[in-house]
């Protein structure tokens, strides 16, 4: 193995398996929750903490921080979505409780903030409620119909919201007041999508083993078969090698496969497996501007693969598996959840040359 390229810089523990991490935007808080129903703020450099909500006894699943850093939500089991309203000074670990939307017999497992407004998309069953943090108002809620919605996704210029479920991928235009939704049929339930963070490629994760991938504005996707399982995690890379496309990592039982598609349009999509790992993948997360990719699996391994092809470190510390991974939005440091409730961050090393 070369030089490490990360070293642990702090770790806690939480009471259960870690269900979701996320990060705020400048960095420098990490938000966690777990399958015991905590939601904790942690100081990104220090691992200072502070509860937000502490166990329950119901899982708490998703979490996110808005775009201006300003809220932070999460939801789970209960059906309960918590916005809580963090301090304005980034080095100051304290939060006010702004609102509880109950949404009783409902469990909430994804929710997304709007690239750049304070409003948060949630699912509740076959639909998803769109919420304006500061006006604590609800501004729409696209309705899936035909099945649960599974997953969701802002495209990055914010006009667009899409939701995923059974047998199709929809869309609706933001400023056409979520009307009339453009449909995208897939062979199974999509239980999960992704954005490219250019906006230029939709991706879908299928449960009838394929992998779709949509130009944006094409209604014809590119078909990717041959997986041995279902598609259960995706993941863009923020930079576009060779200039080309970002590069799509797909996640399927205890392998990842990285897709990259050449400059020239009709070229079609190439792949290589990474096949390290021994037991099923949890998460895959590109380092923002590079290609470094990070794979987390229940088989106490996550690995970092330099320019998404050669694996160049094994991070450890989860006995019974890691289930979740994220990347500051700067790259500097990644943060890894464990079955067994760990919490570890891992910081750059500084010394030479080794993220690419």
């Amino acid at each position: 193995m070369p030089k490490p390229l990360l070293n642990l810089t702090w770790q806690t523990l939480l009471a259960d398996y870690v269900t979701a991490l996320a990060w705020s935007p400048d960095g420098s808080r990490l938000a966690g929750c777990s399958a015991a129903g905590e939601v904790v703020v942690f100081d990104a450099r220090t691992g200072a903490s502070m509860a937000l909500q502490d166990k329950q006894g119901l899982s708490v699943d998703a979490i996110a921080f808005s775009a201006d850093g300003k809220f932070l939500a999460a939801a789970g089991q209960a059906g309960t979505v918590s916005i809580w309203q963090m301090a304005a000074d980034s080095a100051e670990l304290s939060a006010k409780l702004l609102t509880q939307l109950e949404n009783p017999r409902v469990w909430v497992d994804c929710l997304r903030w709007h690239p750049y407004q304070p409003e948060l998309a949630f699912n509740l069953g076959r639909y998803v409620q769109v919420w304006d943090a500061v006006e604590q108002s609800v501004i729409a809620t696209p309705a899936f119909e035909t099945s649960s919605v599974l997953d969701l996704a802002w495209h990055p210029s914010g006009d667009y919201l899409t939701l995923s479920g059974n047998l199709s991928v929809k869309t609706w235009r933001r400023d056409d007041g979520y009307n009339a939704p453009e449909i995208r049929e897939t062979g199974g339930a999509s239980g999960a999508i992704a954005i490219s963070p250019d906006g230029q490629y939709l991706a879908s994760g299928n449960n009838d083993r394929t992998l779709l991938v949509w130009e944006w504005d094409n209604p014809y996707p590119w078909q990717m078969q041959g997986f041995p399982a279902k598609v259960r995690q995706l993941a863009w890379s923020t930079v576009q090698p060779q200039g080309g496309s970002p590069l799509l990592a797909a996640a399927c039982a205890d392998g990842v496969v990285v897709w990259a598609k050449a400059k020239d349009a009709d070229e079609r999509w190439t792949s290589h497996v990474l096949d390290l790992h021994s037991a099923p993948v949890t998460a895959v997360a590109f380092q923002p501007q590079s290609t470094l990719l990070a794979t987390a699996a229940e088989d106490s391994w996550v690995c970092l693969w330099q320019q998404s092809t050669q694996a160049a470190q094994i991070l450890e510390g989860a006995a019974d598996g890691f289930s979740t991974l994220a990347w500051s939005p700067q790259g500097k440091y990644l943060a890894t959840g464990g079955c067994g409730g760990e919490v570890m961050v891992w910081g750059k090393v500084m010394t030479g040359k080794g993220f690419g």
